[in-house]
């Protein structure tokens, strides 16, 4: 792979133009928001404008709902030879690809699993895919030329290339990344409700359960609703268990004081099961994060 364009000079965009103009490529940098690809140009990322011919790869940095669309007109403009994006929901955007008519052959769907609260071009790190996995999600027809220029994309950016089922990867951000966004914004918003006083005691427990809930809103409304099946279906299980919790809690309260020893192993019951969970997420490995199957979060 000799030329690149990026799509998008978000934080993820950016971010990519970055690590590979480290790595000798001039990304060509194209963005609705002509004040955003300036930005980046400014940080180093690359040059404004459309390539004077097609490049090898376009990257395809926006949210999931307008992959297919973009994706649909670049390849009509002739912008590159192959195509990938970095949404973090792919079958959707796969589907609408190939309603709209996109030639899939050259296209292989990816999502590198890194990102910050932040957001824009000025939030951008040139390292951050270090060590991180990538995960590529080809159509049965992509060519073999397209998924070699995606996993070298990954590569580029010092990522580790996994290949899955798109269905699969939807189901597995669902669990690790996009209902706990939810949550995480569902418990931030209760205090919303809480008397200064009571802030004022807040301590780094609540600061790490929250920190996710401080993502861009606009951005995290298209990536739940965009795999919004897959979330309720997580979400559903969490809150049987969550109002078998409150029935728990109320019977210790409220309860005759036959049902309290039935309502405190249910609530040990819910935080042994928390501990065990948690038990289960990989350790971090140096430079980025263990990938355990084929799921991995960021």
């Amino acid at each position: 792979m000799r030329s690149a364009a990026v799509i998008g000079t978000g934080l993820i965009g950016t971010s990519i133009a970055l690590a590979l103009r480290s790595r000798g490529l001039t990304p060509h940098l194209l963005d609705q928001n002509p004040e955003a690809a300036h930005t980046a140009a400014d940080m180093g990322a690359g040059v404004v404008g459309m390539p004077r011919t097609p490049v090898d790869l376009a990257v395809i940095a926006v949210p999931p709902q307008h992959v297919a669309r973009i994706l649909r007109e670049q390849q009509l403009r002739g912008l590159a030879h192959d195509f990938t994006d970095v949404a973090s929901v792919k079958a959707r955007p796969q589907r609408e690809a190939a309603a709209l008519g996109c030639d899939l052959t050259c296209y292989v769907g990816g999502h590198p699993m890194a990102g910050r609260e932040q957001s824009g071009p000025l939030a951008a790190q040139g390292d951050l895919f270090e060590g991180k996995p990538w995960v590529l999600t080809p159509a049965g027809t992509a060519h073999g030329r397209a998924v070699g220029r995606v996993t070298m994309l990954a590569e580029l950016c010092g990522a580790r290339p996994v290949v899955m089922d798109p269905v699969r990867h939807d189901r597995a951000m669902a669990l690790v990344s996009h209902t706990p966004h939810l949550v995480a914004s569902l418990l931030a918003g209760r205090l919303l409700h809480g008397e200064e006083p009571q802030l004022q005691l807040a301590g780094q427990g609540l600061r790490d359960a929250t920190r996710i809930a401080a993502g861009d809103v606009e951005l995290w409304t298209d990536i739940i609703g965009s795999n919004a099946a897959a979330v309720a279906d997580v979400l559903t299980e969490v809150a049987s268990e969550l109002g078998a919790v409150v029935d728990a809690l109320r019977d210790l309260d409220q309860g005759p004081p036959e049902r309290r020893p039935a309502g405190r192993a249910q609530l040990t019951a819910a935080l042994l099961r928390g501990v065990q969970g948690r038990g289960r997420i990989p350790p971090r490995v140096p430079g980025g994060l263990s990938l355990s199957g084929a799921a991995a979060g960021n």
